[in-house]
């Protein structure tokens, strides 16, 4: 799919300086999922809920595709007030060898898994260039489904590493509020807005296969923030055509250096408007892939499930060597670029986690969950054997 760069995705403008004008003047589509937004009665958010159903089943039958993330590294150049790996944050932290990384997919392997999202801080100091192959080069072999969520990259880059082995990129822009992202990221390659809004677009010329988009609610209006995804997702079927497009629904979740978080409610996303949400996209965009993380608590999963969900994480761990303790032995703190040991009364604590999970069920008690809901697990749904293209 590398080949794939006829520029299907290139024209004269981005998407970053389009969207002004494709929120003030919303196309026919943006403005039914908008109006499917609005406050509805349990009567109406019910019928929703049944159409949602219906399509997600008519397109992509009765089947959860599952995956897991490893974390390669919470080293992180970016200062991003909601993350727990933001730089000035003094975490513990490592980055893992590319021998620990196989020894964290095999693991994940034996439980089953075979599709893996490899996960990065943004520092190119320690996540260095080469690296990220290296770790596709070490995998390929055994995981067939690798994909990426690393920070942007140019098109040229993504070329090399589909070249590699990865046929998914997930990039989320966090908000799409312009002065909220201004505002919350204070340093680093991240401050680029419009950088980062235009990542999806690289990413296809690149030539991934499956594309990922989403916002962290909780940063900005909740309802703004899902036109303004709507409209991403509008503007990727319609110049990003050949590649699958999908969408997360992250929702803030307490965080190292901020562990008591509480949500504010006038931006937070409850979990009665995440379903309103999720049917008036699955609504609008019938052919999307929809996933849910760990982020959620196992009851909204299950429910889920049913409404329009097509891929959830089986297991996860938020932090580097979470799922063996592998890079326990190279942890340190990161101060000004340069790396310094841990104290003694540190020595034992482990690796710090990008933000903590609700989800702790085993792979085997999500596959028992999925098919107590008459639903199909899916493991394996890719291999690079069949690309033709």
């Amino acid at each position: 799919m590398g080949d794939r760069i006829n520029h299907s995705a290139s024209k004269a403008m981005s998407f970053s300086e389009e969207l002004p004008q494709l929120l003030a003047t919303p196309s026919p589509l943006i403005r039914k999922f908008i109006s499917l937004l609005e406050p509805v009665d349990d009567a109406r958010l019910d019928a929703m809920a049944q159409e949602s159903q219906r399509l997600t089943r008519l397109h992509f039958g009765k089947t959860i595709r599952l995956f897991a993330p490893i974390y390669l590294s919470n080293e992180c150049i970016n200062n991003c007030k909601y993350c727990g790996f933001s730089r000035d944050n003094p975490i513990i932290r490592t980055t893992l060898t590319v021998d620990e990384v196989v020894q964290e997919a095999r693991y994940l392997y034996d439980l089953g898994l075979r599709s893996i999202l490899l996960v990065s801080g943004e520092h190119p100091k320690f996540v260095t260039d080469g690296y990220i192959q290296e770790c596709l080069d070490a995998l390929h072999s055994f995981i067939p489904a690798l994909g990426l969520e690393i920070g942007p990259l140019p098109d040229d880059r993504y070329s090399e590493i589909v070249h590699h082995g990865a046929e998914q990129l997930a990039v989320y822009q966090e908000t799409y509020n312009r002065e909220v992202y201004e505002q919350l990221h204070t340093a680093g390659m991240k401050k680029n807005y419009d950088w980062r809004l235009d990542c999806p677009e690289r990413a296809y010329i690149g030539g991934f296969r499956r594309i990922q988009i989403g916002a962290l609610f909780g940063l900005a209006p909740w309802r703004q923030e899902a036109m303004a995804l709507a409209t991403h997702i509008e503007y990727l079927q319609k110049h990003c055509w050949k590649s699958s497009i999908s969408v997360a629904f992250p929702r803030m979740r307490p965080y190292a250096g901020n562990y008591e978080y509480e949500p504010d409610t006038q931006l937070m996303l409850n979990d009665r408007n995440f379903v309103q949400l999720m049917c008036a996209l699955r609504i609008c965009f019938p052919r999307i892939g929809m996933s849910i993380s760990t982020r959620e608590p196992e009851f909204m999963r299950n429910g889920l499930m049913h409404i329009g969900m097509t891929h959830m994480s089986a297991i996860a761990r938020t932090e580097p060597g979470g799922y063996t303790g592998v890079g326990r032995q190279s942890a340190h703190h990161t101060i000004h670029g340069n790396q310094v040991a841990l104290d003694d009364s540190q020595k034992d604590e482990k690796v710090t986690e990008q933000f903590s999970i609700s989800d702790h069920r085993t792979p085997a008690q999500v596959v028992a969950a999925i098919e107590a809901a008459g639903l199909e697990p899916v493991w394996k749904d890719w291999d690079p054997g069949l690309d033709v293209m």
